[in-house]
């Protein structure tokens, strides 16, 4: 049996793209919650559900979203290519985008945190791996008002 390569909604205004999967990753499939990811996991699983709910949340308070409809919203990716959907896509870590083969890729860092870069034009963010020690607060902060500058929390 094939492995899943995929959680969360069909048509997600956002997709993380990660190198490995959680525990569960099969059931979780079936019927997608965040909550039971992080039971299933570690703290590392938290952390990653966290940030992306951080980033993804249409309200600055993430906690709700996190629980009650990111996976209405948001994705997670193992695969190493990008999914077939109109959203942008999130790859975390330089390993993890060193599996994929994007061609005309055009980066562009951000003045307030030059750790993460975005291809407007592909809806493409490269950020360092989602863990609080690289992705602070403040750099969530910085990627949330880039995100806004181009319209995804406007966007239905």
């Amino acid at each position: 049996m094939p492995e899943k390569e995929y959680l969360g909604s069909p048509s997600p205004k956002l997709v993380l793209y990660l190198p490995h999967r959680p525990n569960g990753l099969e059931q979780l499939a079936k019927a997608p919650d965040s909550g039971e990811l992080i039971r299933c996991n570690s703290n590392h699983w938290r952390k990653i559900v966290t940030l992306l709910a951080k980033v993804a949340s249409p309200e600055e308070e993430w906690r709700a979203f996190r629980d009650d409809a990111l996976f209405q919203h948001t994705a997670l990716c193992f695969a190493p290519h990008l999914m077939n959907v109109s959203a942008w896509h999130w790859i975390g870590g330089k390993e993890n985008l060193e599996r994929f083969d994007i061609d005309g890729l055009n980066p562009v860092p951000l003045q307030e945190a030059p750790v993460v870069a975005i291809d407007a034009e592909r809806q493409i963010l490269l950020t360092p791996y989602p863990d609080y020690r690289q992705l602070n607060n403040a750099t969530v902060g910085q990627i949330r008002a880039a995100l806004n500058r181009r319209g995804f929390y406007s966007a239905n």
